[in-house]
């Protein structure tokens, strides 16, 4: 018999599959990324976006079409990490827009829904690119279009979706040369069709236990730049209040205004974030049940958390004694975690950052909040919005440091109301410290973005680390375990040694206009290695100033900047 209809039990199972399924899959479709660097991939991305929202979907005890919506929607857009997993979170959240409203899903609903899908998805991405997960994404939504005119059969209707997504898939090296050299098909493409294979499966009667499969997921902690440790006495407010409200009556920008000068009348660090249907407020208080009463007036709450800060403060401090005791003891420079209190300011910065001499070098320049993060953990749009929540200012330039977040970036941007947040789209962390030294203070926001953006392109970076599975590009045989020196764009060196494979990407990237390089060497770089690679670069190149660095950072061997 011919399944006609999808209602909201069903649906919520089907996604739950997706998920589990791209779990299940994840490395391979990480081994599918073209260039072989040790990074967050694109089927890790991908598994912690969806499983931010199954989390939520699982909890929902009798769903609904509207509150399914709304879990996939919200959790997918928060847990966002890479641009594969802000992508994914986007075609869910047209998806769910057109089908909130439903009480069931048929064909036409599908591919209408299917549609809107990839029409949101596309508008999220600048510059979007054919031979990746929106061409097999786009491909499905055209073939629903077609056979919604010809069938009601939604088991015919998906399989012969999928059989069309799987031949555009095996397309995409036609459309992207860089992966017919790799001899793969696009990751994001392939993660796509993972899930919606799951969700497939789950549709036909497969059973699919959510608590059993999906282990929970723990997230790396981000780093709070202070200067220096608060003091019980200095919290005026002692009750750190977050929730979340699940707005049930109008709430528009003069009913937000209202409730910020509420809560800014019962205490201070005040950050209320509306997302459609939603409002994720915080705020530190003495009497939490105030500003509760009154979100109780706009709908029902949820998430909601109350910390008494003082009592906080004292077990933070103990635990800081300790952290400050064993860093004596290995040597390791101090890293402060507390946040302190301080007034609002015009201008604010939050950068991503890994290694504790980079997280240094960005402290000196002055930014307020560093996010731990880069190619070993694409930070999500939570973490985005969590920085924005801890610098109290009124503009915010973020520095995301890496083109697989600058997604991310973007979309906490969205959901910030009441803070203007500027992305400065540095793709490394050296582009990310060149624009922060072009910042100029007495110079407007807008004149700042223009000028640190346009200085960002006279650096050219180079990354030296190792690879981690065999692969073919550019001509150049690689094989795991060869140290890659890589440019902005491609693999230029294939070596060794780290220090002599830097040493050739040097060489290559130098040109006589050049005036400066810098060289931040890793974690698992001695100095002196560092220091001997400078020493020959400048007798090579004595037109140019070598500077040397100690990084910290993991996974790669040397980051170098060439200006």
């Amino acid at each position: 018999m011919a399944l006609k209809q999808i209602d909201a039990k069903l649906f919520q199972k089907m996604f739950l599959g997706g998920a589990l399924s791209i779990e299940a899959r994840k490395e391979e479709i990480n081994e599918l990324n073209v260039f072989p660097v040790p990074d967050g991939d694109t089927g890790t991305n991908m598994t912690l976006t969806i499983m931010a929202a199954a989390k939520e979907v699982s909890q929902l005890e009798e769903p609904t079409m509207e509150t399914l919506a709304k879990a996939i929607s919200s959790g997918s857009l928060r847990g966002a990490r890479g641009n594969s997993g802000v992508i994914l979170s986007q075609l869910f959240r047209g998806f769910t827009k057109e089908v909130k409203n439903c009480t069931v899903i048929d064909v036409t609903v599908m591919a209408t829904a299917l549609g809107k899908a990839v029409e949101t998805a596309y508008k999220a991405v600048m510059k979007p690119k054919e031979g990746t997960i929106l061409t097999v994404a786009r491909g499905g939504a055209e073939k629903a279009a077609e056979l919604a005119m010809e069938t009601d059969d939604l088991e015919y209707f998906c399989a012969e979706i999928l059989k069309h997504m799987e031949a555009v898939l095996e397309k995409t090296p036609d459309l992207l040369p860089v992966l017919k050299e790799a001899g793969v098909v696009d990751s994001g493409g392939q993660g796509l069709l993972v899930v919606l294979q799951g969700a497939y499966d789950v549709m036909l009667g497969k059973q699919v236990q959510f608590e059993e499969g999906i282990s929970p997921i723990k997230k790396k902690a981000s780093t709070t730049v202070s200067t220096e440790q608060i003091e019980t006495s200095e919290i005026k407010f002692g009750y750190c209040t977050e929730f979340i409200i699940m707005l049930e009556k109008q709430y528009d920008a003069e009913t937000e205004r209202e409730f910020k000068s509420y809560l800014e009348s019962l205490g201070d660090s005040i950050v209320v974030v509306s997302d459609e249907d939603i409002v994720k407020v915080h705020v530190h208080t003495n009497d939490p049940g105030l500003a509760i009463q009154r979100a109780l007036t706009y709908g029902s709450l949820t998430k909601m958390k109350i910390d008494n800060m003082r009592e906080e403060h004292h077990e933070k401090v103990i635990k800081e004694a300790e952290r400050q005791a064993a860093r004596k003891k290995e040597d390791v420079p101090q890293r402060k975690e507390e946040k302190i209190e301080v007034p609002r300011k015009p201008v604010g910065f939050v950068a991503v950052s890994i290694g504790e001499g980079m997280n240094e070098i960005f402290k000196g320049l002055g930014v307020d909040y560093l996010i731990e993060g880069g190619q070993t953990m694409n930070p999500s749009t939570e973490d985005m919005l969590t920085a924005i929540e801890q610098v109290n200012a009124d503009t915010i330039f973020i520095f995301p440091n890496n083109s697989n977040i600058i997604l991310a970036a973007e979309q906490a941007k969205k959901l910030t109301k009441d803070k203007q947040i500027i992305v400065i789209p540095s793709r490394t962390v050296p582009q990310g410290i060149t624009a922060l030294i072009n910042y100029v203070f007495d110079k407007p926001a807008q004149e700042n973005e223009k000028h640190m953006t346009e200085e960002m392109k006279h650096v050219k970076t180079g990354q030296v680390t190792y690879a981690v599975r065999d692969t073919n590009i550019d001509g150049k045989e690689i094989k795991q375990g060869d140290i890659m020196g890589l440019n902005d764009k491609t693999i230029l060196v294939v070596g060794e040694k780290p220090k002599d494979t830097a040493y050739d990407l040097l060489c290559q990237m130098i040109e006589q206009e050049d005036e400066l390089v810098s060289i931040y060497y890793g974690k698992e770089t001695e100095e002196e290695e560092a220091s001997q690679l400078a020493d020959k670069i400048s007798k090579e190149y004595p037109h140019v100033d070598v500077e040397i660095h100690m990084g910290g950072q993991p996974i790669y061997y040397y980051i170098i900047s060439v200006e």
